[in-house]
């Protein structure tokens, strides 16, 4: 059970890496909530999304390198680097430690994300 929530998570991202919104929003329960530690508070998957599209859109590409994943039933708890690459060929990364929370049909219900950006 917690390899298949790993491997959920692990296609969530690769959506993302994509621009797959639609893949991504799928593997996503309706009244999915995201949280950050920018101090905003809880935002809808809709508004998660709207920012990621435009926050993404800045970028030639992006991937999420996982460092280690941890699971039990019920969520996922991730370390990952987001590697981006901007149009003007500047490179940074994004180090993150991101739970997701999945409900009975293990759609995902809650991202709470911890990020730190750093120049590389």
């Amino acid at each position: 059970m917690s390899k298949e929530l790993e491997n959920k998570v692990v296609d969530y991202l690769q959506a993302l890496e994509r621009t797959d919104w639609q893949s991504a929003r799928s593997l996503c329960a309706a009244d999915a909530t995201v949280w950050h530690n920018d101090g905003k508070g809880d935002e809808t998957l809709d508004e998660y999304f709207d920012g990621l599209k435009v926050q993404i859109g800045l970028y030639q590409s992006i991937r999420y390198d996982i460092i280690r994943q941890l699971s039990q039933a019920g969520g996922v708890l991730q370390q990952h680097v987001v590697r981006v690459v901007a149009k003007n060929g500047e490179r940074g990364g994004v180090h993150a430690a991101v739970y997701f929370g999945f409900d009975e049909t293990d759609k995902i219900t809650r991202i709470e994300a911890y990020a730190n950006y750093i120049p590389e």
